[in-house]
């Protein structure tokens, strides 16, 4: 059942310009009269031109709307300079109160135009359907009529017109809940290595749970990808790093490893490279992002490690990668366990805990219940431990600093971290990264 209801009328004809109010009263009052669209709420796009703006034509719109029972609740007009920047402002109000099946009525020629707006700024979260608006010269017989077929694609040179209008009002927009803030590990040789771990401030995403510097984008998730890369772009510029070279790996919860400059897998969640410039990354939104650095060798890595990763042995996968590819000395590798779920906040059902009782009984806690409290961070560094990497080459502040300045609990501190155990489906990402400096 639709949610919402999108007008286009922001690129109209030159004739049809004057005649705006008269040409959505008889939209909307045909809409009505045949009950062609039943949804709680309609947006009108209109473009917001110097006459616009002084003469308000977002109010002037309004008072003969009015006259439409059924609509008069639930219509908003949005007038803004560019395509983007009305959509953006409609997908903000979508999202805040949740909607995703969204009719699209719009001007025939502006429907490719359009889909390729909506690739960049909605995931597949929301789901679309296009009916064409017909329009009549004179202005006074306005028809809604069918879907027609499908036309041909946009030209490439069209395409990259509506991206770097997308990218500009993007970056147009100001930081969300502060600054952007990167943590750093005292162990890792600044010399040698730029590293980070990101917090949750200083990006564009306004959805709560993904306010405000979120760095990954789903299916699942309402975070489109171009919000994302304005996110990292943002990152980039503050940490020193450039982001067309920004290598993040392709999380599957495994313990594959991905060497650059050779195949890449179809996903990995470990990442090594002796190459400069190149800045690896891996995720975390409770799972482990981890950062390995071999100052003598001169070679970094890193590893996403959830539960499923942490037991696969991905940490150790990545270490070993390091020492088979660059002739790295397992002792020399110096190791990071990033922000991520804590053992006073993560449990897990009672056979997984089964498999972290093995590896030490401490990694439990309240074994006998149904679902035990996990220590992934402690399984992670035994592990590590027991492949040879020295307890001192290891930061873990939950252990070794009772200030913790990078091992937070992600779910303890909802101001600093995202969290998939505290925020649900809908959860934001940080990130841990690391590249060779020239």
């Amino acid at each position: 059942m639709v949610e919402a209801v999108l007008i286009d009328l922001f690129s109209l004809p030159a004739n049809l310009q004057n005649n705006i109010q008269d040409l959505l009263c008889n939209m909307l009052g045909t809409i009505e009269e045949c009950s062609s669209v039943t949804a709680p709420l309609v947006y009108v796009m209109c473009c917001q031109t110097q006459r616009s703006e002084r003469n308000g034509e977002q109010e002037s719109l309004l008072p003969a709307l009015r006259d439409f029972q059924a609509l008069k609740k639930s219509l908003e007009v949005v007038c803004a300079l560019t395509t983007a920047a009305a959509l953006y402002t409609i997908k903000q109000r979508l999202d805040e109160k949740d909607l995703s099946i969204i009719k699209f009525i719009l001007p025939a020629f502006r429907r490719n135009l359009m889909k390729v707006y909506i690739d960049h700024l909605f995931t597949t979260v929301y789901q679309f359907e296009f009916e064409d608006l017909q329009m009549a010269s004179n202005c006074n017989n306005i028809l809604i009529a069918e879907p027609q077929t499908e036309g041909q694609t946009l030209p490439t040179q069209d395409v990259e017109l509506i991206t770097n209008e997308i990218q500009m009002y993007l970056q147009s927009l100001p930081n969300l809940k502060g600054e952007l803030t990167i943590l750093r590990s005292s162990l890792i040789p600044d010399d040698i290595f730029l590293h980070g771990f990101t917090t949750r401030t200083g990006g564009i995403s306004y959805i709560p749970t993904l306010s405000s510097c979120n760095l990954f984008s789903s299916s699942k998730r309402r975070d489109p990808q171009a919000v994302v890369k304005e996110n990292l772009r943002r990152l980039a510029i503050a940490a020193g790093f450039n982001p067309e070279t920004f290598h993040r790996v392709k999380t599957d919860h495994g313990n594959a490893v991905y060497i650059m400059g050779k195949t890449e897998p179809d996903s990995y969640d470990g990442i090594v490279t002796n190459q400069k410039g190149i800045t690896i990354a891996a995720p975390g939104a409770d799972c482990i992002p981890v950062l390995f650095a071999d100052p003598v060798r001169k070679a970094c890595g890193a590893a996403h490690s959830g539960w499923k990763g942490t037991l696969l042995g991905v940490s150790m996968a990545t270490v070993n990668a390091m020492v088979s590819e660059y002739g790295c000395n397992v002792k020399d590798i110096l190791v990071v366990l990033g922000p991520s779920v804590g053992p006073c906040c993560y449990k897990l059902p009672q056979e997984s805990a089964k498999e972290f009782h093995k590896i030490d009984p401490k990694c439990v806690r309240l074994f006998d219940s149904a679902s035990p409290y996990i220590d992934l961070r402690r399984a992670t560094r035994i592990l590590l431990e027991t492949g040879g990497i020295l307890p001192e080459n290891i930061q873990d502040d939950s252990v070794t600093d009772q200030d913790q300045n990078i091992t937070f609990c992600t779910a303890c501190h909802p101001d600093k971290f995202y969290s998939h155990f505290r925020d649900g489906t809908n959860f934001g990402t940080q990130i841990g990264f690391i590249s060779i400096k020239d």
